[in-house]
């Protein structure tokens, strides 16, 4: 099953041109390079579903609390933590 996963962006790390831009994006903690792009609007601590690496929209902080504790809860955060950066 694919899922997208809220986390927290931190910072923009990289930006090229007004459009393409990567991030920082906690996940309780666990830190990933996420790709903005298709967030443009996105700023430092707004919260953001993630799928595959790519930030695919923007979400409140009690929503995004919510969805991470239910995929805890359903075991499916067990990847998140291979290859931590």
């Amino acid at each position: 099953m694919c899922l997208s996963i809220p986390g927290k962006l931190l910072e923009v790390t990289q930006t090229l041109d007004e459009t393409f831009r990567l991030g920082r994006v906690s996940f309780d903690g666990v830190v990933k390079e996420v790709n903005l792009t298709l967030v443009p609007e996105a700023k430092t601590g707004d919260y953001v579903m993630v799928h595959v690496g790519a930030a695919i929209a923007i979400v409140n902080e009690e929503e995004a609390r919510k969805t991470f504790d239910i995929l805890r809860q359903l075991g499916e955060l067990d990847d998140l933590h291979a290859g931590e950066t």
